[in-house]
């Protein structure tokens, strides 16, 4: 069975595969000479999948129907990607391997002898093998053109585990329906996040969440690598960059160039030189805010008292500060119309406000919530309890966590505790 994929699409194909229950390789090519003129592969390859002169081809072996492994062009980089997940640092190349006796796939072969040498079990075998054949088809399902040819191939062996086409290719679908619509900002796994605007970023996101950010969009690191570091889907990674990339804070380069690399390492430094762990405390009752600023700073946090709500509220956005604490009880401005003022600003809707209330005012929390603050600490309190709860928001990472009232959004965090494993980094 061969042909071109304008006359039949790879789903097709791969339920013909299935309802045959049949045994083999798929092999898919694309050529990307002549400015994609020939064959392109639409949104979840993009321009970027005719930047290039070579070919670009993927297979899939399958044994009575059912898919048994696939990749891309067979390189050891994907492999490499997946091993540092599970923080495996071995150097593929260098290692000498018996290729196995049916298979002719260098990458399945490391495989297998990783399994033997005990680097990495066999959930973790079958758990690199199934996002390779899930990548794959993200690929393959986008493609609009290209060659195919399925032939009879022996089994691989030794063989770990079969999944069910049909499963796969709906869930896979699903996934090429919400990419479209992050288009036109995201249009290619194979391209490279670069910060594009520092001075938004800094003055707009929590501390933690700008350094995960500069971490993953350095230019040199491309969606689909960034999806194989998390062990998550492209969609679920690319998702988390969306807001930013929306927001033009963030943009996809199709190639690193060295001005790329350069601007990712400036952002770097500035990032270090002014993202200090501020924090601004606000009391009418100057004795409480010296006492804030006292404790802070003796933990290394830059705090700053200010005693004056209504000057206050100005000097708050020339600091740009990581964490506001703020009474709820002043005059002529008290907490809660600070906190909704701070809100009604875009440079601070996602800014920590913690206001400070009596424990005697039953309803003053959910006033807080409702002005927009994120948290409230009770008073009297120990310093133990500040020190505890600064913290918490100079590390905080939660989405519409209602009840606590809180407005801040960090995708790439939430991405990383809802979607993606916690263990995941390079």
């Amino acid at each position: 069975m061969q042909g071109n994929l304008k006359e039949i699409d790879t789903r097709s194909i791969l339920q013909l595969i299935e309802m045959g229950q049949r045994t083999g390789v798929l092999f898919v090519e694309i050529d990307r000479s002549d400015n994609g003129k020939k064959f392109h592969a639409g949104h979840a390859l993009g321009s970027n999948a005719s930047s290039t002169s070579c070919p670009q081809s993927w297979f899939l072996f399958f044994l009575n129907g059912q898919i048994t492994y696939a990749s891309n062009d067979g390189h050891l980089s994907a492999l490499s990607d997946y091993l540092r997940h599970y923080r495996i640092n071995v150097h593929l190349e260098d290692r000498q391997i018996a290729p196995l006796e049916s298979s002719k796939i260098p990458e399945y072969d490391y495989i297998w002898v990783l399994l033997q040498q005990n680097i990495i079990n066999p959930l973790q075998a079958r758990t690199i093998i199934q996002n390779l054949i899930s990548e794959t088809l993200f690929d393959l399902l986008s493609l609009h053109d290209g060659h195919f040819i399925f032939k009879s191939y022996s089994t691989l062996t030794p063989l770990l585990s079969a999944w069910e086409i049909t499963p796969l290719v709906a869930k896979i679908t699903v996934q090429l329906q919400e990419w479209k619509q992050l288009y036109p900002f995201i249009q290619s796994p194979d391209r490279f996040p670069v910060l594009a605007d520092m001075i938004q970023l800094q003055s707009s996101l929590p501390r933690n969440t700008l350094k995960k950010l500069q971490l993953w969009a350095d230019g040199k690191t491309s969606l689909r690598q960034l999806s194989r570091y998390l062990n998550r889907s492209i969609l679920t990674v690319a998702k988390a960059m969306y807001p930013y990339v929306q927001q033009g804070w963030v943009k996809f380069v199709s190639s690193v160039t060295n001005n790329d690399i350069v601007e990712a390492q400036n952002s770097k430094q500035e990032l270090e030189v002014n993202c200090k762990s501020r924090v601004v405390c606000i009391d009418g009752e100057r004795e409480i805010a010296e006492g804030i600023e006292s404790t802070l700073r003796q933990q290394g946090y830059e705090a700053i008292a200010l005693s004056d709500p209504v000057a206050a509220l100005s000097q708050v956005f020339q600091l740009k500060p990581n964490l506001v604490i703020c009474n709820s009880t002043m005059l002529p401005l008290d907490g809660y119309e600070i906190c909704k003022m701070l809100r009604n600003s875009k440079t601070f809707q996602f800014l920590p406000i913690v206001l400070l209330v009596d424990a005697r005012e039953h309803h003053s929390a959910m006033k807080a919530k409702i002005m927009g603050a994120t948290d409230c600490l009770t008073t009297p309190f120990g310093n133990t309890e500040l020190l505890k709860l600064v913290e918490r928001y100079m590390n905080y990472s939660v989405i519409g966590d209602s009840d606590r009232g809180t407005t801040l959004v960090d995708p790439i965090q939430y991405g990383v505790k809802n979607n993606i494993t916690e263990s995941a980094s390079p």
